[in-house]
């Protein structure tokens, strides 16, 4: 007979990464046939549902609550996995005893910084991030605020309290950065080189950085500003203060500025600025009617007088035939879903439904549910608080994967796979049985489903871009290394070529 257990502990907090990790280990053990160990925002209150626990147990849940739920096949298989559970948590580092002559740990920021060092990386809840970010600016460092759910009131605070002590802040909801040669955040392994980047968004620096590595191009620097840096509240604080330090710095050739559609005088400010530099510039802004990433970083590389090749692909083991039906985009980049709805709605002249539209008509309602062609940001703040990053964490993708398998309306999945440092340690393995099955599902419906990957990453990422590639393609999907190629693959594969 099967046991449960549900526990909710108030005030008890552990990131996201490390709860994922513990749900791993203990859904893997020997016995237990689900778990759950998440703090209860109400995105994991609903995967919780799904697993068919005890709604009465967590009615009283908070996001500041620990939700351990597990079941398993019997008694002592539970309690097996609550032991390992709670190791887990009370599992201590090993640290030096503080002494006679052992100076004392710093107990801030500012402490910590005091004792050198020029950079900060702060990855906490949003809510928690802006004294900590504040306190490294005033100590006179650079920041890279990792978190989201920053309220854009503190961003601008924060950023001209930056610019007030001459450094700088990347972000909020900064993920990606290459400062030093050292990638910070989610970051592939790339050669240096005389391109520095300037980007309000992470995919897509990590996009064109990837696809210059595998021209041959290098970065001297990948410097992320956040989302929200161009939009009118913001006004490009940081996008123009990163702009500068590149323009200063002896071994930037070029200046490439990124971002998804700005606010549009802002964008005018952005280009003024970029024509006033001493330093050749170069800004592309994603979205409908603009020149795609990979377009941008062709025009990188013949701006340093190189050869431009086609990015790479891996051809699909199915028939590239029209198929009746809609495009399915499951992203866990931001950017790479807006470039992908803005080509797909340029070419098929449809609405693209989104959590993250195009046009505020094309919203898709709070539950997601597919309507027609459909584009979903899995990294948006809504769907990643209290849950690890989908670069991290597939899980959720997996899910959906499932579901629109089983759509007799869904002709194309279209999804991203992001590699590098930050990223899944091997994201063919959750990846390539799950599409395989899809195809599957669909295949036994008589439908031939068609799969469609944008492979980033470079070939020094410690995931192995290439192998990646080969077990996606065993599985089923087509590969290709620029995300506006597999865009236009998938909506010729609805026909859009014929529009």
């Amino acid at each position: 007979m099967t046991a449960d257990r549900v526990e909710l502990r108030p005030g008890f907090y552990r990131d996201s990464v490390t709860l994922l990790q513990a749900s791993e280990a203990i859904a893997t053990s020997a016995g237990v046939e689900a778990a759950l160990i998440a703090m209860a925002t109400p995105l994991n209150l609903e995967l919780y549902e799904r697993l068919a626990f005890e709604a009465a147990a967590v009615a009283s849940a908070t996001p500041n609550d620990l939700l351990i739920a597990v079941r398993a096949e019997d008694e002592p298989a539970l309690e097996r996995a609550l032991a390992l559970l709670e190791a887990r948590f009370t599992a201590q580092v090993a640290v030096a005893t503080v002494g006679f002559g052992v100076p004392e740990p710093p107990h801030t920021t500012a402490a910590a910084l005091r004792r050198g060092g020029t950079l900060s990386l702060i990855s906490l809840p949003g809510a928690h991030a802006f004294v900590e970010a504040m306190d490294a600016v005033q100590a006179g460092a650079s920041v890279m605020l990792f978190s989201d759910n920053v309220p854009v009131e503190q961003e601008i605070r924060l950023k001209d309290e930056a610019a007030r002590h001459g450094v700088l802040v990347m972000g909020p909801d900064c993920g990606t950065a290459v400062v030093g040669g050292l990638g910070l955040g989610f970051a592939n392994v790339l050669r240096p080189g005389p391109v520095g980047i300037v980007a309000a968004s992470g995919t897509g620096a990590q996009q064109v950085s990837c696809l210059l590595d595998a021209a041959g191009v290098g970065v001297t620097a990948v410097l992320g500003t956040g989302g929200r840096d161009l939009s009118a509240a913001v006004g490009a604080r940081s996008t123009l203060a990163a702009m500068e330090l590149l323009d200063k710095h002896p071994g930037t050739e070029l200046v490439v500025v990124l971002s998804k559609p700005p606010d549009p005088k802002v964008a005018e400010r952005v280009l003024a600025a970029a024509a006033a530099l001493d330093t050749p510039a170069l800004v592309a802004f994603v979205g409908r009617g603009q020149r795609d990433l990979t377009a941008v970083t062709a025009d990188v590389i013949s701006a340093l007088g190189r050869p431009v090749e086609p990015p790479t692909e891996w051809a699909a083991p199915y028939d590239r035939h029209p198929r009746a039906g809609a495009i399915r985009g499951l992203f866990s980049g931001g950017t790479l879903c807006d470039e992908a709805m803005a080509i797909a709605a340029d070419t098929l002249g449809a609405p693209i439904h989104s959590n993250t539209p195009l046009q505020a008509e094309w919203q898709l309602g709070a539950d997601l549910r597919s309507r027609g062609h459909l584009m979903i940001d899995f990294g948006d703040d809504q769907l990643t608080q209290g849950r690890a990053h989908p670069m991290i964490d597939p899980s959720l993708r997996l899910e959906r994967i499932a579901q629109e398998a089983a759509d007799p309306t869904c002709a194309v999945l279209l999804l991203d796979i992001v590699l590098g440092y930050g990223s899944h340690a091997d994201p063919a393995t959750p990846f390539a049985p799950a599409l395989r099955r899809a195809r599957e599902l669909a295949a036994a419906d008589g439908r031939d489903l068609a799969v469609v990957v944008a492979l980033v990453g470079s070939a020094g990422d410690p995931q192995g871009r290439d192998a990646t590639a080969q077990a996606l393609v065993a599985a089923g999907a087509s590969v290709h290394l620029s995300n506006a190629a597999a865009a236009r693959v998938a909506v010729e594969l609805v026909g859009g070529a014929d529009r």
